[in-house]
């Protein structure tokens, strides 16, 4: 089928939402290394997997646009399954969390720190998604010493080997995420290792089959409801789990924007560029929990956001890591949480 990239393309299969661009930025968002699963199908125009459905999103001025591909011959829903359009327009604002005033927090935090104000002007519009908490963690497992074309790399094809084939668009086939029981099996750390996931395959594997035969699917997202400390703990006793890729997954899959994700980088920014003295010559679990507190008090509540925000704009401005074993241009750079261990 065809890919439709403006609503000047099938006017009937397109909606919109009010959206302005201080509230959300596309190509800010979607290419921050919080998802892996959308790419620039045509200038300004993102396609995507979302609750299993293929989606293509456009914003022109104040409205986010967007289409939802079937699975007929061109695209359209079959007769009777078209998608609803509340439905629709519900599941939008919640991956994008569009109930959550972005401007005037952006307010708050600039008010608190003069370097967030002198950033933050030209990168408007960076939100924390809330996505699947069974696809964030196994594919935040995968950032490990990692970048993200690589990483978006990987995931396609995990996809592509373990998911449910979704539609076909521009002769490109895309697939759902794998359900925690096609990753389960005795034989999916083999066939992991055989798509080029190397060590990360073992941990993949290993905690959907934890996840399987522990909590289930159903359990993990229930952390949404627990405190920010208890769901840090569970998923840090997964395997291939530490307390990185747990803060990422909190932060954007489970509710908790108090969640920072702390890496060597962002440890480096709060003592090179806060004068925060913190922890000693390594980044321990103390440490961490030290740098997450700093930036808590500094902006309030809603940190791992704020925080969201300079992540965008050190890919933007193509600031590495020192160390960083491969480097592409712009956003490609670096994994949300960075290149260290999980």
């Amino acid at each position: 089928m065809k890919l439709r990239d403006a609503p000047s393309a099938c006017p009937s299969l397109w909606r919109s939402l009010p959206c302005p661009p201080a509230e959300l930025r596309l190509d800010l968002v979607l290419s921050s290394g919080q998802t892996f699963r959308w790419w620039e199908s045509s200038p300004g125009a993102w396609t995507g997997v979302l609750g299993e459905r293929v989606w293509t999103l456009r914003q022109e001025r104040d409205r986010l646009w967007y289409t939802v591909y079937g699975e007929g011959e061109d695209g359209s829903p079959p007769e009777g399954s078209k998608p609803d359009g509340a439905e629709t327009d519900r599941i939008l604002r919640d991956y994008f969390q569009l109930d959550v005033g972005l401007p005037a927090l952006y307010r708050t935090w600039g008010a608190a720190d003069p370097l967030f104000r002198k950033v933050a002007k030209d990168f408007p519009g960076v939100r924390v998604l809330r996505q699947d908490p069974v696809e964030c963690l196994l594919s935040f497992i995968c950032t490990s010493n990692n970048h993200i074309s690589r990483i978006t790399a990987m995931i396609e094809r995990l996809c592509q080997a373990f998911g449910r084939r979704l539609c076909c668009l521009d002769a490109r086939p895309v697939h759902a995420f794998p359900s925690l029981s096609a990753l389960a099996g005795a034989d999916t750390e083999a066939q992991l290792r055989a798509l080029g996931f190397g060590y990360r395959a073992k941990f993949v594997s290993g905690s959907a089959r934890a996840i399987t035969e522990g909590l289930g699917a159903e359990g993990l997202r229930r952390l949404r409801t627990v405190p920010y400390a208890e769901a840090r703990r569970v998923l840090c006793a997964l395997p291939g789990v530490g307390t990185k890729v747990a803060d990422c997954v909190c932060l954007m899959a489970l509710d908790k924007a108090e969640a920072v994700p702390v890496d060597t980088h962002v440890w480096r920014i709060a003592r090179q560029r806060y004068g925060a003295a913190l922890g000693g010559r390594s980044l321990t679990p103390r440490t961490h929990q030290e740098i997450g507190d700093f930036f808590r008090e500094l902006w309030g509540p809603r940190a791992g956001w704020a925080q969201a925000v300079l992540f965008c704009a050190d890919l933007r401005k193509g600031q590495e890591p020192s160390g960083s074993r491969e480097r592409t241009r712009g956003s490609q750079g670096r994994d949300r949480c960075g290149h260290d261990s999980p």
